[in-house]
């Protein structure tokens, strides 16, 4: 069996080990008495120790944190384990459902290379509800450096997906609302397919995803269209390259044509407008012979865009009153 399958169940929740969802606790029958209490000794010290537990024994659990895998940094790890041994625990919690059964909180990565070699996982226990093993998950993956901006949008639509609300999320990332609203519109316009096809572009920041993103709006650039491209690239090309090459055929896509090569019908110009001191861009405007075509951006002017459309209707009406004073006053000879 390759070893990337030794760990689907912890890295891919829809497969057969782990559950494609998070998982609601069994209520067992409380036990009473002196044997209830001896009981709940124990499981409460076993819900916070470090074990020594079998691989197959850990399913999946909380949400999917890589989009692929690194066979090189693999490696290491697994090489840096076998000759030092496991230096730092996995994070699982009881399974909620199975007893003797586990679900991995953290450490996935560790885990699969235990599981190569046929040794035992060195794992804290804790007693996690739903919410904050996904708190724990969420918290770990945003200490993590190698872990890149996609991801961690990724993980933000996940929870959001889970009906977490916005603080949850800021909580888990440590990222504040602003930054979790700009990761989840990037997310919005890519869609999980074409991220998937692409995958964690460690090299790719904020940004150039937004930029990419933005390439979506325009109506020659679908999502489709770049995941057939992306199709075409030869095997082992790097998450790296294939955004860059997704990108590069997004923006052939959306180069604007030349007007020399327009009929005067069609012929239109474009530009942008900058706030007052120049510095950043508001909107950008199409002009065309029957037509002007405003457009503004969803992200730092989105409340802008709300109250601009809740008002046209009086800006209008303002400016049709000065220009008919205007006009009165051209014709009394003012």
């Amino acid at each position: 069996m390759a070893r990337k399958n030794l760990l689907q169940g912890l890295m891919n929740p829809d497969s057969n080990n782990g559950p494609s969802t998070l998982a609601t606790p069994a209520h067992n029958r409380p036990l009473k008495g002196a044997i209830g209490a001896v009981s709940q000794s124990i499981e409460a010290l076993k819900a916070r120790s470090l074990l020594d537990i079998e691989p197959a024994l850990i399913d999946a659990g909380g949400l999917v944190d890589r989009l692929d895998g690194d066979d090189t940094e693999d490696a290491a790890l697994m090489a840096s384990i076998q000759a030092y041994g496991q230096q730092v625990p996995v994070m699982v919690r009881p399974h909620p459902t199975e007893q003797g059964r586990y679900q991995i909180v953290y450490g996935r990565r560790r885990v699969l290379a235990m599981r190569t070699l046929g040794k035992p996982v060195k794992a804290l226990v804790r007693a996690l509800d739903d919410s904050a093993l996904v708190m724990a998950q969420g918290q770990e993956n945003s200490a993590r450096k190698n872990l890149s901006f996609i991801e961690k949008a990724n993980f933000a639509a996940q929870m959001r997906e889970a009906e977490y609300d916005r603080k949850a999320m800021c909580d888990a990332l440590s990222i504040d609302k602003t930054v979790i609203s700009r990761m989840l519109l990037v997310v919005d316009r890519l869609g999980d397919t074409l991220i998937q096809a692409i995958g964690s572009a460690p090299a790719v920041g904020r940004d150039r995803w937004a930029q990419l993103a933005d390439q979506l709006e325009h109506p020659n650039a679908t999502a489709q269209t770049l995941i057939d491209a992306l199709a075409k690239l030869p095997a082992g090309t790097s998450s790296n390259q294939r955004f860059d090459a997704a990108l590069r055929h997004s923006e052939a896509l959306t180069k604007p044509v030349k007007s020399s090569t327009l009929g005067a019908k069609d012929a239109s110009s474009k530009h942008d407008i900058t706030q007052s001191s120049g510095t950043a861009v508001i909107a950008s405007v199409v002009s065309k012979k029957d037509k002007v075509v405003l457009t503004l951006p969803r992200t730092d002017t989105a409340d802008f865009a709300d109250w601009l459309i809740q008002n046209l209707p009086d800006v209008h009406a303002q400016w049709f009153a000065n220009a008919t004073a205007d006009q009165d006053t051209e014709s009394n000879g003012g």
